[in-house]
């Protein structure tokens, strides 16, 4: 099994797509500076909020501070260190079991996991909202009682700003998501293929990343209030 052929080709078109058009300039658009700070939080120290933002008037991002972002999130170490830890607890659990156990079984599972990762956001974070002109970041509420801001974390994963302004239904989430496990019928092994798999994958992708966005909405409060780290998303 190899992934160099996939990622690759997701990289060189991000590149592509990634170029400004001719005349534009090459500068990227200004944000908050609370929004540029915010940026390169953590929860716990390690688990990367890159694409998170409080402002709710934040500046509209441009194509390329878009895959930009879509790398950091990506290929951050914590992501490699995670998805090693995951596949060591798919191999102990005999996940795939197509792929075998030994040196080889790990690797191969560790490549799966790693191409989830960069297939997800690559769909979901780029490709997808440059082509529908849709916002990436999650937009945290940051007030209001805990049952309004835990609706509004849920309603993120199917809602979404536009690079207008506007909102509308989050189609680079649930499109991608389901693209991004059709992909990873490529490389999964024979018997975890096809539709029956890639349905069940996709939505636990989706329940995922609702999750994803309860943890960024409610963590800063639990930093502040267990760790007195207050002030900083």
């Amino acid at each position: 099994m190899s992934l160099a052929p996939v990622v690759l080709g997701l990289l060189t078109a991000g590149a592509a797509l990634g170029q400004q058009p001719a005349g534009a300039s090459s500068q990227p658009a200004q944000t908050d500076s609370s929004t540029t700070s915010e940026a390169h939080e953590r929860i716990l120290g390690l688990i990367p909020v890159f694409e998170v933002t409080n402002p709710q008037t934040a500046h509209p991002l441009t194509s390329r501070e878009k895959f930009d972002l879509f790398a950091r999130q990506t290929f951050d170490p914590f992501q490699w260190m995670a998805a090693g830890a995951q596949a060591g607890l798919s191999q102990a659990e005999n996940t795939w079991p197509g792929y075998g156990q030994g040196g080889a079984g790990y690797v191969k599972r560790y490549g799966a996991t790693m191409g989830d990762v960069i297939d997800r956001e690559f769909w979901s974070d780029y490709l997808l909202p440059v082509a529908l002109r849709q916002d990436p970041r999650y937009f945290r509420l940051g007030q209001g009682s805990v049952k309004h801001r835990f609706i509004y974390s849920l309603e993120q994963e199917f809602w979404c700003k536009t690079d207008a302004g506007t909102r509308q239904f989050n189609y680079s989430k649930i499109l991608g998501a389901f693209a991004a496990k059709g992909i990873s019928n490529g490389y999964y092994p024979a018997s975890d293929r096809g539709f029956g798999p890639t349905m069940r994958n996709s939505g636990v992708a989706i329940l995922s990343g609702m999750a994803t966005a309860v943890a960024t909405e409610f963590w800063p409060d639990i930093d502040c209030r267990v760790f007195h780290k207050c002030g900083r998303l």
